[in-house]
């Protein structure tokens, strides 16, 4: 067995060659935190998909089986946190489900951290069979989650286009057994705002918070698995105050984006349209903002 795994996380998801997209995304940010990170890259492509081309390979079940197979023959698959994001085929996901199991066998403690990338503004960019897995099987295995709007309407099968109504589904999805449920942002009636809900369940007792922050008009890629990745680290560093957890979740985010945006106007040029390579997230350059997050987003308790 494995030895400490009190801060050693498996993270399964999509990579990237360059820029910063799922596994790219979220370890920098884990390790500069002081976790160790372990990845399984569920895909590897040349870069994300909203530059013009992009080429690589996509890792099938029988493949993930084997590269856990490696871990757990030599014991070293004893992880205090499991992340799960991009899975692109029905097979692979249904072998996520048996994985997160055994590794929950290993160590009955683990955080499973499940980000149910499904697609986003009213399109599924997966098959639309992996929606009755995540919500049979993978959500009642999962302590944390931390769907879109979009993803949140699907897995609850409920619309949301108030707060109220985003309240009402996540309760749905707290009802198939998650612990923990962060909607990373909802929309409001301001253009420039965008709010963050998050609630726990604990010992039959519900808290929650809202955090509104503001909206940076820049298109960018990778945002939802970096926000997930830190969201991961601050709850287990916070355990029991979920909304200071999301506070430094934001506030790096915002810091993160703020870089990135600015970085990207420049070297467009002013009233160019900055293009996906210059808007690749700053990550390396936002170090010192993500090891100590400046508290700019403050948030509220729900009541």
């Amino acid at each position: 067995m494995a030895g400490n795994n009190d801060q050693r996380v498996l993270s399964i998801q999509s990579h990237v060659v360059t820029g910063y997209v799922g596994n790219k995304s979220a370890t920098f940010p884990m390790q500069v935190l002081g976790y160790e990170v372990d990845t399984i890259n569920s895909v590897q492509l040349s870069n994300h998909t909203q530059y013009d081309h992009f080429k690589g390979q996509v890792l099938n079940a029988e493949e993930l089986r084997g590269v856990y197979d490696g871990l757990r023959l030599n014991k070293i698959n004893n992880y205090s946190h499991l992340l799960t994001g991009y899975c692109g085929s029905e097979s692979f996901l249904l072998e996520v489900v048996k994985v997160v199991k055994e590794l929950k066998e290993v160590n009955p403690n683990l955080i499973y951290v499940c980000d149910p990338v499904m697609g986003d503004n009213g399109h599924f960019y997966v098959p639309e069979i992996l929606l009755p897995v995540y919500q049979k099987q993978l959500l009642p295995l999962a302590d944390l989650i931390t769907p879109n709007t979009f993803e949140a309407e699907l897995l609850s099968g409920k619309k949301i286009s108030n707060e109220a109504e985003a309240l009402e589904a996540m309760q749905v999805l707290h009802d198939i057994g998650v612990k923990t449920v962060v909607l990373s942002s909802v929309d409001t009636d301001q253009d420039d705002k965008l709010i963050t809900l998050a609630t726990s369940v604990k010992d039959g007792k519900k808290t929650g918070c809202r955090i509104e922050f503001p909206k940076i008009s820049c298109q960018f890629t990778g945002t939802g698995d970096l926000f997930t990745a830190l969201l991961l680290v601050w709850t287990h560093k916070h355990p029991d105050n979920l909304q200071l957890a999301c506070e430094k979740t934001l506030s790096s985010m915002q810091a993160v984006l703020s870089k990135t945006d600015k970085h990207a106007q420049a070297l467009a040029g002013e009233g160019n349209k900055p293009n996906a390579f210059q808007r690749e997230l700053r990550m390396v350059q936002s170090k010192v903002d993500i090891e100590n997050p400046t508290l700019t987003v403050k948030g509220s308790p729900l009541s």
